[in-house]
């Protein structure tokens, strides 16, 4: 496949629709790089970091950079394709939004179980402390930290 057939947009597909109008109204162009880190992130149903998404590039024996990838995680999020998540060690950690939705989590400290939950009154009240500071929220990482009840 060439570099224009593979750079087409995705036209029923609300996730890549939102990736490329990011792009567009910041001026920059859909490239295949971008497109193939888009599709690659479009099929990782586990929680995951910028290095082994670049390692998964490697393994396939693309020519992707480590650097493109970086620079095009924070497009990703900004366009509401992926959010932040948890994972082990201090890295960070994103996950697909598409199929879940929004969400957050709450992390236990001694067996590193990861909870998922949407809380629609945090929703309301972030967006309410945004509107009162004129703040415009773009995406917000949202993690709890604690003991879950089996660890108690």
């Amino acid at each position: 496949m060439t570099s224009a057939a593979k750079a087409k947009p995705a036209e029923h597909n609300p996730a890549a629709q939102a990736f490329e109008k990011l792009l567009q109204d910041k001026g920059l162009k859909l490239t295949y790089e971008r497109r193939y880190i888009f599709d690659e992130v479009s099929k990782i149903d586990e929680h995951f970091d910028a290095d082994s998404l670049y390692d998964r590039f490697k393994d396939q024996g693309l020519r992707i950079s480590r650097d493109t990838v970086y620079r095009t995680l924070p497009l990703l999020l900004e366009s509401g394709v992926i959010q932040k998540s948890v994972g082990e060690g201090k890295r960070e950690f994103f996950e697909r939004t598409s199929g879940k939705g929004h969400h957050d989590h709450m992390v236990c400290i001694r067996c590193h179980s990861v909870i998922e939950f949407h809380c629609d009154e945090i929703e309301e009240m972030q967006d309410r402390v945004c509107q009162k500071y004129g703040f415009k929220l773009v995406f917000h990482d949202h993690r709890l930290f604690g003991i879950c009840k089996k660890c108690q």
